[in-house]
């Protein structure tokens, strides 16, 4: 069985920015955003993840990857 892997720390180098802002952007605390920038999480609710994506100015597709070849 794959993986689910969060690239949100490749998009936010590629948008310059840094973790305490996008999580001013996006409404969250810096602790459950860096929670999911180091793929601590199990799931994003899509209310947060569209937030994510609007204040990158990206696609989900650009930060959500499966590895067919990650086993738990």
């Amino acid at each position: 069985m794959g993986k689910i892997i969060l690239e949100l720390d490749v998009m936010m180098a590629r948008r310059h920015m840094s973790l305490n802002e996008l999580a001013d952007k996006v409404g969250i605390t810096n602790v459950n955003l860096s929670k999911i920038k180091n793929n601590k999480v199990n799931a994003i609710r899509f209310t947060t993840l569209a937030n994510i994506c609007r204040a990158l100015e990206c696609e989900p597709g650009d930060i959500l990857k499966y590895d067919p070849a990650d086993e738990e």
